[in-house]
């Protein structure tokens, strides 16, 4: 499971945003997972939840957004946009052929905070 890895990275970086924006608590997060990028979003949720114990992220609200994949079909030579990581066929041609050009992963979108 490294959605752990993933959500103790975030809250580092969300820890240190809210800080150097002179913010005593994270009342909410925003977070993108790419279609592709294998993070499962209940066990993100869950172990979101646990990283944010005892930081000023505990207890904030998790919105989560999944992203659709661009890839590209070279048999119909056309770009596609995927939003499952279980379909890798192209939806004009059917082509198993695919390559991913952007997934983009896990990204930070927007943080809520309180400020002092």
């Amino acid at each position: 499971m490294h959605e752990i890895t993933l959500c103790q990275r975030a809250v580092e970086i969300i820890e240190q945003q809210a800080q150097v924006n002179g913010a005593r608590r994270v009342s909410a997060v925003w977070l993108k997972v790419g279609a592709f990028s294998c993070v499962e979003p209940s066990a993100l949720n869950f172990c979101f939840e646990l990283v944010c114990r005892g930081t000023l992220a505990e207890g904030c609200e998790l919105h989560l957004e999944e992203q659709t994949a661009e890839c590209w079909c070279p048999d119909c030579q056309v770009y596609v946009q995927l939003v499952s990581q279980h379909v890798r066929r192209c939806p004009q041609c059917n082509s198993d052929k695919l390559q991913i050009v952007a997934d983009d992963g896990l990204h930070i979108q927007r943080i809520e905070v309180i400020e002092e």
